[in-house]
């Protein structure tokens, strides 16, 4: 948890600001503004407080008019002014704009439990299993907790299992000597050890092989990895953080994650929630985002108006902060006036559910005469048209309806490209 400190004058004029920047995780001191500090302090004022101010330091001001943000620039302190209107935003801002880089945005009282949670796991060397949907931000929270422990000094490498070629999945993960299959001109020492003495996200965790599970058990439970071509195993430091966007249980149960793996790497579980079953983060995620994404040196920071941020609070968001971050960067872009208003924001929606249809297969003549695999092979394609669009184009959900794996999705896409493509 970060500490703040809001000087009396601004508990006074904004007394809800308080209670926000406690919810988004942050340690609030109220103090007076002339008092003595030590020089990393971070402290918010009021704009009439600014001889007391540093470079680091948040001023803010009540106005009648539009709100705006000044960044702190040429040794002066940030600006906020706001009025009544925007103020629920501008306390969100706030925090952002405080916040440390390694700190997820947070705004909902459940979500920062969770990060206190996780400060409190961090601190250990124990394996951590993240699990969420798509977008909720899972290699986020790996990033907060390398930044919160003991290995912070050295190596972050994060990897999707998912993107990495199947057969070349062990020798990238473990390592391999030279010669060892074919076109192995060189020794490569492989993910753990690049993160020998750091931390190693494996991302999508169900998608490696039961076979490589094995090996990945081993070097869990032995704290060795066996490069491919090796025959002595080499001692590896590393601390694994795993993280999942099914549920791993139940994965499980159907036979496609080893038992004694999933174990092993559950010994610290979180779980990260869908956005919208955390409206308080949707703020503060927006204000992270808008902070990011705005040209501070051409248009400045662009506002979104009460209407806007309360259209994207009620969304249902099925791609979560992903999603969010899209809508958000179409609303930058396509805008017509100096603030993101409601209109701006085009939101997606996935279509009611219906049974599926398979559409026929065309009659073809009789010197091309219909086989049952073609058949078969358009019914897939056809079904997986049917749960992208089901799902407004989310492939994870869209897998999970189908109950295939994302991998494989993708490579029924990839069949269907070349199908387009013929």
């Amino acid at each position: 948890m970060s500490s703040l400190d809001v000087s009396r004058g601004v508990c006074a004029l904004v007394p809800g600001l308080q209670h926000w920047l406690e919810n988004a995780l942050y340690a609030v001191r109220i103090v007076d503004a002339a008092s003595p500090r030590d020089r990393d302090d971070r402290r918010i004022l009021l704009a009439t407080e600014i001889g007391h101010a540093t470079h680091r330091d948040i001023l803010i001001t009540i106005v009648p008019g539009a709100p705006s943000l000044l960044p702190a620039a040429n040794g002066l302190p940030a600006r906020v002014a706001f009025g009544m209107a925007d103020m629920g935003f501008a306390f969100a801002l706030i925090a952002e704009l405080a916040r440390p880089a390694s700190v997820p945005a947070v705004g909902d009282n459940g979500s920062a439990r969770l990060m206190t949670l996780a400060g409190r796991v961090a601190r250990s060397d124990a394996t951590v299993l993240i699990q969420g949907d798509t977008g909720t931000g899972k290699e986020g929270m790996a990033r907060f907790l390398h930044a919160r422990s003991g290995r912070s000094t050295h190596d972050f490498i994060a990897v999707n299992c998912a993107a990495l070629p199947e057969t070349m999945m062990e020798a990238m993960l473990f390592g391999h000597r030279k010669g060892s299959f074919t076109g192995a001109a060189n020794a490569s020492e492989g993910l753990f050890l690049a993160a020998d003495g750091g931390t190693l996200f494996l991302d999508e965790i169900a998608e490696l092989p039961l076979a490589l599970q094995a090996k990945l058990l081993r070097a869990l439970q032995e704290g060795e990895v066996l490069p491919v071509g090796a025959t002595h195993p080499v001692p590896v430091n590393v601390r694994v953080i795993a993280a999942c966007n099914r549920n791993l249980a139940e994965e499980v149960a159907a036979g496609r994650f080893r038992e004694d793996l999933y174990w092993r790497l559950n010994v610290m579980p979180l779980e990260l929630r869908p956005l919208a079953e955390r409206r308080g983060d949707i703020s503060a995620i927006a204000a992270a985002m808008l902070l990011r994404l705005s040209d501070m040196g051409k248009a400045g920071f662009v506002w979104p108006t009460a209407e806007a941020i309360e259209k994207l609070v009620a969304h249902g968001w099925p791609g979560n902060a992903r999603e969010l971050g899209n809508v958000l960067q179409r609303a930058l872009v396509l805008r017509d006036g100096d603030r993101i208003e409601a209109d701006d924001l085009s939101l997606g929606s996935a279509p009611p559910s219906a049974p599926a249809i398979v559409a026929p297969v065309a009659l073809v003549t009789p010197a091309a005469p219909i086989r049952l695999r073609d058949v078969a092979r358009h019914s897939k394609l056809e079904a997986i048209r049917l749960a992208l669009r089901e799902t407004d184009g989310h492939r994870a959900a869209a897998a999970r309806k189908l109950g295939i794996s994302e991998r494989t999705l993708r490579y029924r896409l990839a069949e269907m490209r070349e199908l387009a493509a013929a």
